[in-house]
């Protein structure tokens, strides 16, 4: 089997929805929401982005650690999910999340994602 390299996407190429993706990203600031149960799930909202753009990536448990102002991420296997109809950069279990050293690129805080808002359509065939 040959070893196929890993295909890594901008900011601005996230779609409603899309799966599987692996992107290289700073994070920009990120905000604690919550700390639920007896579990101490942890939830944090962190601004993150690249040279196309930004988008909120919403860090969970082991991730809120990683997601520190100025850190960069390599996230594999994310996924976009939606959220009161704006997108959402996320990596649940079968994802991987990890810190890598500070990657040369500036990132473009005027492109930002989740500010667009998407409207359900149904489609009646």
């Amino acid at each position: 089997m040959a070893d196929k390299k890993k295909q890594f996407t901008k900011v601005n190429q996230l779609r409603p929805l899309d799966t599987g993706l692996s992107l290289t990203v700073k994070v920009i600031s990120a905000k604690m929401v919550a700390q639920r149960g007896r579990s101490q799930v942890r939830f944090s909202e962190c601004l993150v982005g690249d040279e196309s753009g930004i988008i909120i990536f919403s860090a969970r448990n082991d991730q809120v650690d990683m997601a520190k102002e100025g850190n960069t991420l390599v996230l594999s296997n994310a996924k976009v999910d939606m959220f009161k109809g704006s997108m959402r950069l996320a990596v649940d279990r079968n994802g991987r999340a990890e810190v890598v050293e500070a990657a040369g690129f500036s990132v473009d805080e005027s492109n930002n994602l989740s500010l667009i808002e998407f409207e359900p359509i149904d489609v009646v065939v």
